[in-house]
């Protein structure tokens, strides 16, 4: 009982609570004054004031002294009750809810949670065990972090949210369970069941309409390719195949005109469309009633939010892309970025250069009203980049405008020509510049002219189409998704065999009767012979007759060859590469190309890949050499393998049949092992075959 007494005396009231304690003592305080005050004024009252003052301090100090204790109990008893309320509340609480130590051991739950698991939860279960998402990588490390995590457990879909509950002092209270004081906390753990939410979610979602545009690609030629009685016939059947295409998915075609079609799905058909990859595709050309060449399609779709206005916008971009690409593809773009489908042929070549003068007539435009044209290509600068940047100078030069060459690395195979340049009277001390110098000479009155290339990240100098308001671009690669935006005048044409066949079309509209030296017209022609592997890929009428131009202009057919021929290091390092080549499943060819010991492995790489098409069986050759620090893939192709999507798929890109790629590492096992992951994934799609 003494030592009861002794803790019960030990017990202080705080806060607001002891203020409220202590007014009665602070009024005892005011009377005494009050009394001194009435005392010095009239004797008399101030003894009769004594008197009801000293009954207050002895009658206030024996109910202080009485109820302290009685308060002091009924607040514990109330703690406690609300202690219990408080763990009922938890433990009821509608919301599955658990405790766990700092490595994810559940120590305890509620009821919800409890019947969640079924019993599953035995000592030292960890929560991962059951919820494979909430592991130790994702509790939140401090005390004002909120983790919340999307997880899916038995059929249904939850949004766990994980908080840090700190416990300081938690093992000195606590006898039972002792804590090291550096993990003196708790992680809160409690789910959300989201599964009705996320089910009508998609469900509204799957009610949104799709927009989409679909072009023939082709409609000129493959109409004129029939007799004139039988194009009505042929028309009628495409419209009939994508009128049906449409029809399954329950959707609306609307023919804007002769060759464009405007559709509308609901998106969860859009999906069934996605599942078979566009089918479509492939069936238009099975239409034949004697037309030479089968018609192909483009097809753009566009998935905005609710606004249809921006679904049909995303549609427009998409079928803009899908033509830029070379066509007979379908491309899809979203919010999130741009998935590509089919795309396996070629585009076909037309003869027409109809679009050549007007691209042409457009940059005389430009060019006239700048006062520094700055031309650049692609990063480690090959011949038909740097042919096509020369024939863009002779076009300044046609019209009296100072032109540079932006330039920063020289490759050995590209030196010979560069050199007939660099040491040549006729041509201009700072003709060539490096990146830094380009910078420092331009300004917003600049013109950039980008050749053989359309991604801003492989130009020779990025920031440069920063300075400058005025961009062209002229490429003969399929366009990717983070090409150059801001291009005022974009000339892309994915059937040209080369950039350098394109120059030399527009320089033809560029100036009347211009005047090429046989240097820059055998350098135009050099970037046509390499990029067609000597007329061998990739080559239509156009491309002969932009030959036979520069040939008529002096291009030294002779000078060419002398200047591309391989040294006898050169020639072993190709050899090195050809023999270490694989077939992989009997038509891949994968060869490798380290410690060559030269200049520009990455020419010899892609040199040795198009050897390797001259094997039986092989349908697609993929060489990987190292240099500077990264490797460089050289895929080539014939016919039946579009190596263009199986290089998009490892961040690079170029054609149908001679594209690129990088890794950023030199670890060959392993860029070996993605180039085939890739290939087995595609072919298993169906993308490939």
């Amino acid at each position: 009982m003494e030592e009861k007494k002794k803790e019960r005396q030990k017990i202080r009231f705080k806060g607001q609570l002891k203020f409220y304690m202590q007014w009665p003592a602070i009024m005892a305080v005011v009377l005494l004054a009050l009394n001194a005050w009435i005392y010095a004024i009239n004797r008399g009252a101030g003894i009769l004031m004594a008197v009801f003052v000293l009954a207050y301090i002895v009658i206030s100090g024996v109910m202080y002294l009485y109820t302290n204790s009685l308060m002091v109990k009924d607040l514990i008893e109330f703690a406690a009750q609300y202690g219990i309320i408080q763990n009922t509340l938890l433990k009821e609480l509608a919301i599955p809810y658990a405790i766990l130590l700092e490595d994810g051991k559940i120590i305890w739950m509620n009821k919800k949670f409890e019947e969640l698991v079924e019993g599953r939860v035995k000592a030292d279960t960890y929560i991962s065990k059951l919820m494979p998402e909430l592991n130790r990588s994702v509790y939140p490390h401090q005390e004002t972090d909120v983790v919340q995590k999307d997880i899916i457990f038995e059929g249904r879909e939850f949004q766990a949210e994980l908080r840090r509950v700190p416990a300081q002092g938690f093992s000195e209270r606590e006898k039972v369970l002792e804590l090291p004081e550096e993990k003196e906390f708790f992680i809160a753990v409690y789910l959300q069941d989201m599964t009705e939410l996320h089910k009508a979610i998609r469900a509204k979602d799957e009610q949104r309409l799709v927009a989409g545009l679909i072009y023939i690609d082709n409609y000129d030629e493959v109409v004129n390719s029939v007799e004139e009685v039988r194009q009505s016939l042929l028309v009628a059947l495409v419209d009939r195949k994508i009128n049906q295409y449409i029809a399954k998915v329950d959707g609306i075609v609307k023919k804007m005109e002769n060759d464009k079609y405007f559709i509308v799905v609901k998106k969860r058909y859009f999906k069934e469309l996605e599942e078979d990859r566009f089918s479509i595709l492939e069936e238009v050309k099975s239409v034949n009633i004697g037309n030479e060449i089968p018609a192909t399609l483009s097809i753009g779709l566009g998935i905005g939010s609710d606004d249809y206005a921006q679904s049909y916008n995303y549609a427009r971009v998409a079928i803009d892309l899908a033509l830029a690409r070379g066509g007979d593809q379908a491309v899809i773009k979203d919010a999130n970025g741009i998935t590509y489908y089919g795309g396996k042929r070629d585009q076909t070549s037309r003869n027409t250069r109809v679009k050549a003068r007007v691209k042409a007539e457009a940059l005389r435009e430009f060019i006239t009203v700048k006062d520094k044209i700055f031309v650049m290509g692609h990063q480690l600068t090959d011949v038909d980049s740097f042919g096509a940047a020369i024939g863009i100078y002779r076009a300044a030069i046609a019209l009296e405008k100072r032109a540079y060459i932006v330039i920063n690395e020289v490759s050995a195979s590209l030196k010979p020509l560069y050199m007939a340049y660099e040491n040549n009277p006729d041509y201009p001390d700072r003709l060539f510049l490096n990146s830094s110098e380009a910078l420092e000479l331009a300004d917003e009155n600049s013109m950039v002219v980008v050749v053989d290339t359309n991604r801003p990240g492989m130009t020779e100098c990025e920031e440069l189409l920063r300075v400058a308001k005025t961009i062209v671009v002229l490429d003969h690669h399929r366009q990717c998704s983070d090409s150059i935006d801001n291009a005022l005048l974009s000339y892309i044409e994915p059937y040209a065999s080369s950039a350098c066949e394109m120059v030399a079309e527009v320089l033809q509209y560029i100036v009347d009767g211009i005047k090429i030296p046989s240097l820059e017209a055998s350098s135009l022609y050099a970037g046509i012979m390499i990029d067609t592997n000597n007329f061998l890929n990739k080559t239509g009428v156009r491309t002969f007759e932009a030959a036979a131009f520069l040939r008529r202009s002096g291009a030294d057919i002779t000078l060419v060859r002398k200047m591309f021929r391989d040294d006898m290091d050169s020639y072993r390092a190709k050899a090195q590469i050809i023999s270490s080549a694989k077939v992989y499943r009997n038509k891949f060819a994968i060869a490798r190309g380290e410690n060559l010991k030269i200049e520009s492995p990455t020419i010899i790489g892609a040199q040795a890949a198009n050897e390797l098409l001259d094997i039986n069986e092989v349908k697609a050759s993929f060489v990987l050499t190292t240099y500077n620090g990264k490797i460089y893939v050289s895929a080539r192709s014939i016919d039946e393998v579009n190596v263009q999507i199986i290089m998009e798929k490892l961040g690079g890109g170029g054609h149908m049949n001679a594209s690129g790629a990088q890794f950023n590492h030199t670890d060959m096992d392993r860029a070996v092992a993605d180039l085939i992951k890739v290939i087995d994934d595609m072919i298993e799609e169906g993308e490939i075959e």
